[in-house]
């Protein structure tokens, strides 16, 4: 027998997750500082004495990546009663975007064994520099994809969001032009602009609130009973 979830648990098992996929990132900031592009070719050597942390760190960019891949399987059911060709776009994007990550985190796992083998052969030759600045050329590229399918993938998801209000408008309104923000930052990255930089960090910091606000909307309040049968429908 299927088993069915009410709007309120949904609405927390999508919180919850948005939840995760914030959080887990920035804590494994905790366990390995941000190793992105050939500029971070010096702290590569110094993840075999940190092989712990790393490894935890590693653990946390593959929790984050199930939890992103997770959101969109949970929420397509109510999506696909609004739009399906957008539910499946966003399924997609956000389903790319965990795939994005997951490659980050094999690199970080192969950097991590490319840093003990150096460590234990004292070997940081010409070989050893170009397979470490490949495995963090494809680590950068991977963030930055990511963000372009996350963001691509939240327009549409915010979108239909305000279209039913099945959570307020002004929150799904702020959402949305989060997204279009994240989506700017990415281009301006594939231009140059640097993402440690207040520009960059200015242009995501208004989606990053509005995610988290998000989250905490849904595990305390839910969504709209005006629009709950769209849920219920689903079920």
């Amino acid at each position: 027998m299927k088993t069915k979830l009410n709007p309120r648990n949904t609405a927390r098992i999508v919180g919850l997750l948005f939840i995760i996929a914030t959080a887990a990132p920035l804590l494994s900031v905790a366990f390995v500082p941000p190793i992105f592009g050939p500029d971070s070719i010096d702290n590569v050597i110094l993840l075999a004495d940190n092989e712990t942390s790393t490894r935890l760190g590693i653990l946390l960019e593959f929790t984050m990546a199930v939890a992103v891949a997770s959101i969109p399987i949970t929420m397509y059911p109510i999506l696909k009663k609004i739009n399906q060709s957008m539910a499946l776009g966003y399924v997609a994007g956000r389903l790319v975007e965990g795939i994005m990550f997951t490659i980050g985190a094999i690199c970080m796992l192969t950097l991590l064994s490319h840093s003990k083998a150096a460590v234990q052969t004292f070997a940081v030759d010409t070989v050893w520099t170009q397979l470490s600045l490949i495995l963090l050329s494809i680590r950068s590229a991977e963030s930055v994809f990511a963000q372009f399918s996350f963001s691509l993938g939240s327009l549409m998801f915010y979108y239909m969001l305000y279209k039913t209000e099945l959570i307020p408008r002004w929150l799904a309104g702020w959402s949305l032009i989060g997204a279009l923000l994240f989506l700017v930052s990415a281009f301006l990255v594939m231009l140059g602009l640097d993402s440690g930089s207040s520009l960059y960090i200015g242009l995501n910091a208004p989606g990053g609130l509005g995610e988290m606000v998000f989250a905490l909307w849904l595990i305390i309040k839910g969504f709209n009973p005006s629009a709950e049968s769209i849920v219920e429908e689903s079920q």
